[in-house]
């Protein structure tokens, strides 16, 4: 083998322990920090000046779109975070679906060994009435401690347990 074939295996063998060494440290960073949760911040472009609504209704399926003002009397206005990490954390319910999970594009991001990246959803139904669903979840979603296995309407006040995380709908 000549030199320069020699050096240039050394070389390369040297990048790719170096390569492993930087992913060893990104990866033991990341257990020990967690993962990097960004701020959402609700912004117009110039291009699409229509209100929030409307626009929140144009991108939904049709079985979740909800016409403005046709919410029901006592129905829930707002998501709590009522223990777990992110207690005191409260999200406007306005028709969207909400979606719950590690996953840091999830609505409600959620830093607990327990959830999975795309964990549950919670979206509101024709009738007004919001639906929990678990997304195939590992350690399962509770509903009032009762385990989910198929889409169930929420009641006012109602428990959603994820992990250590537990969830409740508001007025």
């Amino acid at each position: 083998m000549s030199e320069l074939t020699l050096t240039v295996m050394r070389l390369g063998f040297l990048a790719v322990l170096w390569l492993f060494v930087i992913v060893a440290v990104q990866v033991i960073r990341s257990d020990l920090f967690g993962t990097r949760v960004t701020q959402r911040g609700s912004r117009r472009t110039a291009t699409d000046a229509r209100p929030p609504q409307a626009r929140q209704n144009a991108a939904a399926p049709p079985q979740q779109r909800q016409q403005p003002g046709r919410q029901r009397r006592g129905a829930p206005t707002k998501l709590v975070v009522s223990e777990g990490s992110l207690t005191g954390t409260t999200v406007a319910l306005q028709g969207q679906t909400i979606t719950l999970g590690r996953a840091h594009d999830s609505t409600i991001v959620l830093d607990d060994d327990y959830a999975s990246s795309r964990h549950a959803r919670i979206y509101p139904d024709r009738d007004g009435q919001w639906i929990v669903e678990d997304l195939g979840s590992t350690n399962g979603t509770y509903l009032d401690r009762t385990r989910l296995t198929t889409p169930t309407p929420v009641p006012l006040g109602a428990p959603i347990r994820i992990g250590k995380t537990v969830i409740e709908l508001r007025k």
